[in-house]
Protein backbone atom coordinates (compact mmCIF):
# COMPACT_ATOMS: atom_id res chain seq x y z
CA UNK A 1 0.00 0.00 0.00
CA UNK A 2 1.29 3.53 -1.19
CA UNK A 3 2.69 5.65 1.67
CA UNK A 4 -0.20 8.75 0.12
CA UNK A 5 -3.07 6.23 0.86
CA UNK A 6 -2.17 4.78 4.58
CA UNK A 7 -2.01 8.52 4.75
CA UNK A 8 -5.81 9.07 3.56
CA UNK A 9 -6.72 6.29 5.82
CA UNK A 10 -5.68 6.87 9.00
CA UNK A 11 -5.22 11.12 8.64
CA UNK A 12 -7.28 12.37 6.00
CA UNK A 13 -10.50 10.85 6.83
CA UNK A 14 -10.52 11.62 10.23
CA UNK A 15 -9.95 15.21 9.50
CA UNK A 16 -12.59 15.40 6.82
CA UNK A 17 -15.22 13.80 8.98
CA UNK A 18 -14.48 16.45 11.53
CA UNK A 19 -14.72 19.37 9.49
CA UNK A 20 -17.71 18.75 7.49
CA UNK A 21 -19.58 16.86 10.41
CA UNK A 22 -20.26 13.40 8.00
CA UNK A 23 -22.17 10.77 9.98
CA UNK A 24 -20.74 7.64 7.71
CA UNK A 25 -17.40 6.99 6.73
CA UNK A 26 -18.42 6.06 3.41
CA UNK A 27 -19.81 10.21 2.74
CA UNK A 28 -15.74 11.52 3.16
CA UNK A 29 -15.09 12.40 -0.40
CA UNK A 30 -12.01 10.14 -1.94
CA UNK A 31 -10.03 10.02 -4.83
CA UNK A 32 -11.38 8.31 -7.47
CA UNK A 33 -8.96 8.79 -10.59
CA UNK A 34 -6.07 10.41 -11.91
CA UNK A 35 -6.03 12.04 -15.86
CA UNK A 36 -2.69 12.66 -17.40
CA UNK A 37 -2.71 14.32 -20.74
CA UNK A 38 0.03 15.42 -23.15
CA UNK A 39 -1.56 17.20 -26.37
CA UNK A 40 0.88 17.67 -29.27
CA UNK A 41 -0.46 19.39 -32.01
CA UNK A 42 2.41 19.43 -33.90
CA UNK A 43 2.52 15.10 -33.90
CA UNK A 44 0.59 16.25 -37.10
CA UNK A 45 4.13 16.72 -39.26
CA UNK A 46 6.08 14.31 -37.42
CA UNK A 47 4.03 11.02 -36.11
CA UNK A 48 8.12 9.87 -33.96
CA UNK A 49 6.89 12.98 -31.48
CA UNK A 50 4.20 10.58 -30.07
CA UNK A 51 6.67 7.91 -29.42
CA UNK A 52 8.75 10.16 -27.35
CA UNK A 53 5.74 11.90 -25.83
CA UNK A 54 4.34 8.26 -25.00
CA UNK A 55 7.83 6.97 -23.68
CA UNK A 56 8.18 10.34 -21.23
CA UNK A 57 4.03 9.70 -19.94
CA UNK A 58 4.81 6.08 -19.29
CA UNK A 59 8.12 7.28 -17.25
CA UNK A 60 6.24 9.58 -15.41
CA UNK A 61 3.25 7.64 -14.77
CA UNK A 62 4.16 4.35 -14.52
CA UNK A 63 1.75 2.66 -17.09
CA UNK A 64 1.23 2.85 -20.95
CA UNK A 65 -0.03 5.71 -22.52
CA UNK A 66 -3.11 5.62 -24.90
CA UNK A 67 -3.06 7.45 -28.06
CA UNK A 68 -5.66 10.10 -28.00
CA UNK A 69 -7.17 10.81 -32.30
CA UNK A 70 -8.73 14.47 -33.24
CA UNK A 71 -12.25 14.06 -33.49
CA UNK A 72 -13.03 15.92 -36.27
CA UNK A 73 -11.70 17.64 -39.43
CA UNK A 74 -10.04 21.17 -38.82
CA UNK A 75 -8.68 22.93 -42.42
CA UNK A 76 -6.81 25.31 -41.14
CA UNK A 77 -4.65 23.11 -38.87
CA UNK A 78 -4.36 20.40 -41.49
CA UNK A 79 -5.73 18.60 -39.48
CA UNK A 80 -8.10 15.03 -40.50
CA UNK A 81 -10.51 13.21 -38.21
CA UNK A 82 -8.65 10.14 -37.22
CA UNK A 83 -5.09 11.27 -36.89
CA UNK A 84 -3.27 10.81 -33.87
CA UNK A 85 -2.60 13.97 -31.67
CA UNK A 86 -1.86 13.33 -27.72
CA UNK A 87 -1.42 10.97 -25.69
CA UNK A 88 -3.42 10.23 -22.38
CA UNK A 89 -2.99 8.06 -18.98
CA UNK A 90 -5.91 6.90 -16.48
CA UNK A 91 -4.28 6.18 -13.30
CA UNK A 92 -6.27 4.70 -10.60
CA UNK A 93 -5.55 3.00 -7.45
CA UNK A 94 -1.78 3.05 -5.43
CA UNK A 95 -0.40 3.85 -8.88
CA UNK A 96 -2.72 7.17 -8.36
CA UNK A 97 -1.70 7.51 -5.11
CA UNK A 98 2.17 6.87 -5.97
CA UNK A 99 1.64 9.81 -8.74
CA UNK A 100 0.19 12.41 -6.80
CA UNK A 101 2.31 11.56 -3.62
CA UNK A 102 5.14 12.36 -6.51
CA UNK A 103 3.58 15.03 -7.73
CA UNK A 104 3.23 16.93 -4.15
CA UNK A 105 6.30 16.01 -2.76
CA UNK A 106 8.95 15.78 -5.54
CA UNK A 107 7.64 17.60 -8.99
CA UNK A 108 5.92 21.12 -7.62
CA UNK A 109 8.21 21.96 -5.57
CA UNK A 110 10.92 22.39 -8.71
CA UNK A 111 8.73 24.51 -10.65
CA UNK A 112 10.49 28.22 -10.70
CA UNK A 113 8.98 30.97 -8.69
CA UNK A 114 6.26 28.66 -6.92
CA UNK A 115 3.91 30.16 -5.00
CA UNK A 116 1.11 27.52 -4.63
CA UNK A 117 -1.39 25.93 -6.76
CA UNK A 118 -4.51 28.04 -8.35
CA UNK A 119 -7.54 27.58 -6.12
CA UNK A 120 -9.57 28.54 -9.10
CA UNK A 121 -8.41 25.47 -11.09
CA UNK A 122 -11.77 23.30 -9.82
CA UNK A 123 -15.15 22.71 -11.83
CA UNK A 124 -17.67 23.08 -9.36
CA UNK A 125 -18.25 19.57 -9.18
CA UNK A 126 -15.33 18.44 -6.81
CA UNK A 127 -12.40 17.81 -9.79
CA UNK A 128 -9.30 19.78 -9.85
CA UNK A 129 -7.42 20.21 -12.94
CA UNK A 130 -3.79 21.71 -12.88
CA UNK A 131 -1.62 22.22 -16.15
CA UNK A 132 2.42 21.62 -16.01
CA UNK A 133 4.91 23.61 -18.59
CA UNK A 134 7.54 21.13 -18.96
CA UNK A 135 7.61 17.88 -18.56
CA UNK A 136 11.15 17.65 -16.96
CA UNK A 137 9.79 18.66 -12.98
CA UNK A 138 10.07 14.74 -12.64
CA UNK A 139 12.93 13.18 -11.77
CA UNK A 140 12.20 10.16 -14.04
CA UNK A 141 12.75 12.24 -17.28
CA UNK A 142 16.41 12.07 -18.52
CA UNK A 143 17.66 15.70 -19.09
CA UNK A 144 19.89 14.62 -21.66
CA UNK A 145 17.34 13.11 -23.79
CA UNK A 146 14.47 15.83 -24.09
CA UNK A 147 14.34 17.87 -27.45
CA UNK A 148 11.77 19.92 -26.54
CA UNK A 149 9.33 20.63 -23.32
CA UNK A 150 6.07 19.71 -23.39
CA UNK A 151 3.33 20.38 -21.01
CA UNK A 152 0.49 18.39 -19.67
CA UNK A 153 -2.52 18.18 -18.06
CA UNK A 154 -3.34 16.61 -14.64
CA UNK A 155 -7.16 16.47 -13.82
CA UNK A 156 -7.76 15.11 -10.17
CA UNK A 157 -11.50 13.38 -10.18
CA UNK A 158 -13.09 13.31 -6.66
CA UNK A 159 -16.31 12.16 -4.93
CA UNK A 160 -16.38 15.35 -3.42
CA UNK A 161 -20.07 16.81 -3.81
CA UNK A 162 -18.10 20.64 -3.86
CA UNK A 163 -15.28 22.37 -4.59
CA UNK A 164 -15.41 23.16 -0.61
CA UNK A 165 -14.91 19.38 0.13
CA UNK A 166 -12.20 18.75 -2.65
CA UNK A 167 -10.37 21.52 -1.68
CA UNK A 168 -10.03 20.43 1.66
CA UNK A 169 -9.49 16.86 0.53
CA UNK A 170 -6.51 17.92 -1.27
CA UNK A 171 -4.70 20.14 1.02
CA UNK A 172 -4.93 17.63 3.69
CA UNK A 173 -3.27 15.08 1.13
CA UNK A 174 -0.36 17.63 0.44
CA UNK A 175 -1.41 19.72 -2.66
CA UNK A 176 0.70 23.58 -1.75
CA UNK A 177 -2.39 25.94 -3.02
CA UNK A 178 -1.51 29.46 -3.16
CA UNK A 179 -2.29 31.29 -0.06
CA UNK A 180 -5.64 33.06 -0.15
CA UNK A 181 -5.68 37.34 -0.37
CA UNK A 182 -8.58 38.35 1.38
Amino acid sequence: MSRLREFYKVEAIPALTKRFEYKNVMAVPRLVKINVNMGLGEAIANAKLLDVASDELAAVTGQRPVVTKAKKSIAAFKLRQGMPIGVTVTLRGNRMYEFLDRLVNIALPRVRDFRGVPTRSFDGRGNFTLGLKDQLLFPEIDYGKVDKARGMNITIVTTARSDDEAYELLKVLGMPFEKKTQ
